[in-house]
C-alpha cells in the first residue's frame, strides 16, 4: 500500500457532476472495508437541508465555506488513522483549500468521464427535480465542464468513469497504490 494511505488512509473521488464518484466510491470501500461518505450527505446532515436549498438560499460562496468545513470534519478523521473513501462534489477538488487539504492527506483519484456521460447521466438522475443547481443551464454545465477539467487534472490518479460502476471501481482498486 502507498506510504500515503498507511499515514493517512484517505481516497478522495473527484469528477465532474455524474462522472460516478458515488456509486463507484461505496463499490471501492465496501470491497476494501473502509467507510464511506458523500460530501454532499454529510453537508446535507450538518445544515439540515438539501445541497440545492443551501445553494439557491445563501449563494454558492456559502456553499462552498459549509463545504469546506465538512470535508476539513471528514479529514481529521482520516489524519486520525481511520480510513475512509469520500466521493467529493463536483466543485469541491477545484477549490485551492480544498485541493491543498486532500493532497496532504490521502490519494485524490480523477473518475473522468465525457461530457456526454456527464450530462446523460446527470440529465437521468435529476428528472426535473432541479437536484443539481449548477446544471439547469446547458451552456453553463459545458463551461463548467470544460474549467473544471483542468482542476481535475491535478488528481494523483485518473480513472475512466465512462465504464459501468464495478468496472471503475476495479480500475480504482488496481491503481498502484495497493500495492
Amino acid at each position: 500500500m502507498h506510504i500515503k494511505l498507511k499515514r493517512t488512509p484517505g481516497l478522495y473521488l473527484t469528477g465532474f457532476m455524474g462522472a460516478g464518484k458515488t456509486t463507484a466510491g461505496h463499490l471501492v470501500a465496501d470491497k476494501l472495508g473502509w467507510e464511506f461518505k458523500d460530501l454532499d450527505d454529510v453537508i446535507q446532515e450538518r445544515e439540515g437541508a438539501p445541497v440545492p436549498l443551501i445553494f439557491s438560499s445563501q449563494g454558492e460562496a456559502m456553499f462552498r465555506r459549509i463545504e469546506s468545513a465538512a470535508l476539513r470534519q471528514l479529514v481529521l478523521g482520516v489524519e486520525r488513522g481511520h480510513p475512509l473513501v469520500v466521493a467529493l462534489g463536483g466543485g469541491a477538488f477545484p477549490e485551492p483549500a480544498n485541493f491543498d487539504l486532500l493532497t496532504a492527506s490521502g490519494i485524490t483519484v480523477w473518475l473522468e468521464c465525457s461530457f456526454e456521460t456527464a450530462f446523460r447521466r446527470v440529465a437521468s438522475q435529476d428528472k426535473g427535480e432541479g437536484n443539481r443547481p449548477l446544471a439547469k443551464d446547458p451552456n453553463l454545465f459545458r463551461q463548467l465542464f470544460d474549467e473544471r477539467r483542468v482542476a481535475y487534472a491535478r488528481a494523483d490518479y485518473r480513472v475512466d468513469a465512462d465504464a459501468d460502476p464495478e468496472t471503475v471501481a476495479f480500475a480504482i482498486l488496481g491503481l498502484p497504490i495497493w500495492k
